[in-house]
């Protein structure tokens, strides 16, 4: 053994089992210390003040939607609140839509921005508009394509809010369909939410998403809105959670009853398109946001790739095997409990395939040809 330790094939070993070992502690790390958070996370109400809110949502050309979804929001279990939609140069039926809903809602405002060839503009103006319509301190957000998981809603997300908080961020999933896709692109949905929600719970907020999140106007205005990245299509949720959330001012709210669902995509081309629109506003996160969430697939990637590699070589394959299977046992662990919680439990089963398959993605969406129409409203 000491032989062959000091011989050429041996030193490979040795610095290809450091590898895998470091990796698997860091692998370990971050299921252990951040997204175990979540598969045991007990929700806690910390306010039963149920003050007003105000429920913005912007929408363009969503007549469909609005018709089959706004009214979960509408009927929505809560003393007082009101929802406000931002009609933004919509050219199909969505004012009419509004309209007709407006009459049978009291509880319904809406505004329209009409279309105006000379100033192209995206959704960060619109929810600007929304948000200063707004009547009430406390803004939640949703979609247009987005129905609530039940009546109780904006309940669950008032119930997270402290005397110190200012932002509290919620899931938002896809519904379930048929096909590999579907599963593929939830399972990428879910990846995320539990990510940026264990961090927050962790002290550590980075992003949040516009699907199921609220915040507080002053906060808003404070923060001079949008300004600092008005150019950008994307970033009106994560890019504004990244620069004003703080371990004080944030709160999660991780249950059933608060999950809004959305419409999936229905092609890869589409979701890739979404996918490296949304990449666009990484590189603006805070330095450890970035160090944080690069290591994680990094180490990803060293971890299967020094496996392979030792297994190959024949090197102690009984403890290889041993240490692969603590981590997996531990990811599916995390995934089933946190995948109870928010009504995604069907897909922990697929976890070891994506969690492959989402390197692979990975790499294709950092590094292909960028494409100059990545602009979508959304």
């Amino acid at each position: 053994m000491q032989e062959f330790l000091q011989s050429g094939k041996g030193v490979i070993c040795l610095v290809l089992a450091g590898i895998f070992a470091l990796c698997l502690i860091v692998q370990l790390f971050y299921y252990l210390f951040f997204y175990l958070r979540l598969a045991f996370h007990k929700p806690k109400i910390n306010n039963t003040d149920y003050f007003p809110v105000s429920v913005v949502i912007c929408a363009r050309d969503e007549a469909e939607n609005l018709e089959n979804f706004l009214p979960s929001v509408l009927e929505q279990d809560y003393p007082e609140f009101e929802v406000v939609v931002v009609n933004d140069c919509s050219e199909d039926e969505t004012e009419d839509v509004l309209k007709r809903l407006a009459n049978k809602y009291p509880k319904l405002r809406f505004t329209t921005i009409k279309k105006d060839e000379k100033f192209v503009h995206g959704k960060k103006l619109a929810l600007t508009i929304g948000i200063k319509s707004a009547l009430h301190e406390v803004v939640l957000f949703t979609d247009a394509d987005c129905y609530m998981s039940g009546n109780q809603w904006i309940k669950e997300v008032v119930q997270n809010y402290s005397p110190s908080t200012e932002i509290v961020l919620g899931y938002g999933g896809y519904e379930k369909r048929k096909g590999f896709l579907n599963k593929f692109i939830r399972f990428d949905t879910f990846f995320i939410g539990m990510q940026y929600l264990a961090f927050a719970k962790a002290g550590l907020p980075y992003m949040g998403v516009g699907r199921n999140m609220s915040y507080k106007k002053s906060l808003f205005f404070k923060n001079k809105g949008f300004a600092s990245h008005a150019r950008l299509d994307s970033g009106d949720d994560d890019l504004f959670v990244n620069e004003t959330a703080s371990k004080r001012n944030t709160n999660i709210v991780f249950s059933s009853n608060s999950v809004t669902w959305s419409v999936p995509k229905t092609k890869l081309s589409s979701w890739v398109r979404q996918k490296r629109r949304h990449r666009t506003t990484f590189k603006r996160y805070r330095m450890n946001h970035r160090l944080l969430l690069a290591f994680e697939p990094l180490s990803r990637v060293f971890f299967y790739v020094s496996f392979a590699a030792l297994l190959s070589l024949n090197f102690f394959p009984v403890y290889l095997l041993i240490a692969f299977l603590v981590r997996l046992l531990t990811q599916l662990l995390v995934y089933y409990f946190a995948g109870i919680r928010l009504q995604e439990k069907d897909l922990f089963l697929y976890s070891p395939l994506f969690d492959i398959v989402f390197i692979l993605t990975g790499l294709i969406i950092v590094f292909s040809r960028k494409h100059r129409n990545l602009y979508a409203w959304r």
